[in-house]
């Protein structure tokens, strides 16, 4: 089975970055599709970006469409999320998966969710 471990999260101000990264174990995620989802205190969890296994394709939620960009290492086993021009409602646990049917279905997704990293934003 694959575990995920997300990090790179923290606080940040409006208008400021980040990057956070998706490392996985116990097999290869190379043949899989990719995405990053995010949870808002007392929201659902939501799709924000997914990528190909090839590395193309890649889809964002129109709420990040133009501020973050997803990629992939295959040979590191990591997925990235770069998040520029951050705001306040981009604040939530991001987590990273693989999507099962749909790339914006976080329900439906391979393996089992690691602990995200949560990413704060201030205004």
């Amino acid at each position: 089975q694959v575990q995920l471990v997300e990090s790179g999260g923290g606080l940040v101000q409006a208008g400021g970055s980040l990057r956070v990264s998706c490392v996985a174990s116990g097999r290869s995620i190379g043949s899989y599709d990719m995405g990053w989802y995010r949870q808002a205190p007392g929201k659902e969890r939501e799709f924000v970006a997914s990528i190909m296994w090839s590395g193309d394709p890649t889809y964002y939620a129109d709420a990040v469409k133009g501020r973050f960009t997803i990629s992939r290492d295959n040979a590191k086993n990591t997925v990235f999320l770069q998040m520029n021009d951050l705001k306040p409602e981009d604040t939530a646990i991001y987590y990273c998966n693989a999507p099962k049917v749909a790339y914006y279905r976080p329900d439906m997704v391979f393996f089992d969710w690691g602990e995200g990293t949560p990413v704060t934003v201030s205004s």
